[in-house]
């Protein structure tokens, strides 16, 4: 055997050497597909290439490899498979790994900053893998990266009659826990102030059409409005999200004083794994925008394939129905696909047990005049009215203890969004129209 290829073979086999945390991507949790059965490498075809950074000594994915490509006197990629690797980079690689460069590079990963994941896009990516190699905001030996604090700065937001984007100053007030945009560059009237309990944001770049853009979603009354912004830098858009992820956690840990630190994060702010738009059916007295309580399948919800015998959409033929206790909910969807889409995520949540925190903090929210909606053992999504709560979730019951399903009015369109953590719990479905536009009747599901 060449060089070549017992160096290939050395880093296949420490790619999946275990206590390495080489078998992830040291970047974005990508896992890596195993390329070695028993002692033989499988053909190159097998799998997708797989690579590292032979200057920090880590495994990466693709798609991060191509954020490093971008920065070389840093970092230097290759292809584990493809290229050649000389014996120096492959003890090099061995004597480091992904735990250990991550022990200095993470050393002080503040516990606001948001870390992404494989599913998440570029800029959230590249601006987490520059942090921590090019600027090394969170080594052990630098000062501790600090909360934001107040922020002032503008931003691009969309116009809610053309859709254009216009530039708009933004004001956040940790202390406070309130965000302020103002259409006017010297305004002393805010246009809106938002209360950071309400506020939740994620990077939507396909809906916004940038990638940069940032979806801003909170309650104003009693509604849900979103606000869709973006920056052409991508640090300072980043900057702008952790600065309102610091604030909701400053607004968490006074909320909620007796849970630790660890179950306060998840909470921060969600990101969508679904969403789209579904045709809502009947009854007569369906609530407008509402937002429907779900437990799991243990506890009589369910959601079944197609639609009820005698029931049509208006303009859509496939659908799905959501059965509670209470009601079924029947939505018709846009293509099989879409349908296909939502019954795996809808069935993901129904399956997944509920936790006492689900009762205790849904107790809490209803004594206090607040309703949290659950997501998953330690998650709770933004206090929001009771004005917006079924009434059919009251009196409170022991299987009442997470939040699913929202609709509009039955003659109109509900667009849903699916809100996801690691694992899913839950689904909120919440009108999420933009700012200033009650016509548009948008929700959003969360888990």
């Amino acid at each position: 055997m060449g060089d070549r290829e017992r160096n290939k073979k050395r880093l296949l086999e420490l790619l999946q050497a275990a206590g390495t945390g080489n078998t992830h991507c040291a970047d974005c949790g990508a896992a890596a597909q195993s390329c070695l059965s028993s002692a033989e490498i499988l053909p190159f075809h097998s799998a997708d290439p797989d690579w590292a950074s032979y200057k920090l000594g880590i495994f990466i994915c693709l798609h991060c490899s191509g954020v490093h490509r971008n920065f070389p006197d840093v970092s230097k990629v290759k292809s584990v498979r493809l290229d050649f690797w000389d014996d120096s980079m492959v003890e090099f690689m061995t004597h480091n790994g992904n735990l250990n460069v991550k022990a200095k590079f993470e050393a002080r990963v503040p516990a606001f900053y948001y870390v992404p994941q494989a599913s998440d896009c570029l800029v959230l990516k590249e601006q987490w893998i520059r942090a921590k190699y090019e600027r090394q905001e969170f080594i052990a030996d630098e000062k501790a990266v600090s909360a934001p604090g107040d922020r002032e700065g503008f931003l691009w937001k969309r116009g809610r009659d053309n859709a254009q984007f216009l530039r708009r100053r933004f004001v956040l007030l940790a202390r406070e826990g309130l965000l302020k945009y103002y259409t006017k560059e010297e305004g002393k009237a805010p246009k809106a102030v938002i209360n950071i309990k309400d506020l939740n944001a994620t990077f939507q770049t396909e809906k916004i059409g940038h990638p940069h853009g940032l979806q801003i979603t909170y309650r104003k009354e009693d509604h849900t409005r979103n606000l869709f912004v973006y920056h052409d830098s991508g640090k300072e858009i980043v900057d702008w999200f952790n600065a309102l992820r610091a604030a909701r956690l400053q607004y968490l840990r006074l909320a909620f004083p007796d849970l630790p630190e660890s179950e306060l994060v998840p909470l921060i702010t969600r990101n969508y794994l679904k969403q789209g738009f579904m045709e809502k059916t009947g009854p007569k007295d369906a609530f407008e925008q509402g937002q429907v309580f779900l437990g799991s399948n243990e506890q009589g919800y369910e959601v079944c394939e197609d639609l009820p015998r005698g029931i049509r959409g208006n303009r859509w033929k496939v659908g799905l129905t959501v059965i509670t206790p209470e009601r079924k909910f029947i939505f018709t969807c846009p293509s099989e696909k879409e349908q296909r889409e939502w019954l795996e995520s809808l069935q993901d949540v129904l399956s997944s047990p509920l936790s006492p925190l689900h009762l205790l903090t849904l107790l809490w929210s209803l004594c206090h005049g607040t309703f949290v909606p659950l997501a998953t053992p330690s998650l709770q999504q933004d206090l929001t009215s009771t004005a917006s709560l079924p009434t059919f979730l009251l009196p409170l019951q022991p299987h009442q203890q997470r939040v699913a399903v929202a609709s509009g009015d039955p003659s109109r369109k509900s667009r849903l969004a699916n809100e996801h953590l690691k694992s899913p719990r839950s689904v909120h479905l919440c009108p999420g129209c933009p700012e200033g536009s009650p016509e548009t009747s948008s929700c959003c599901s969360c888990q």
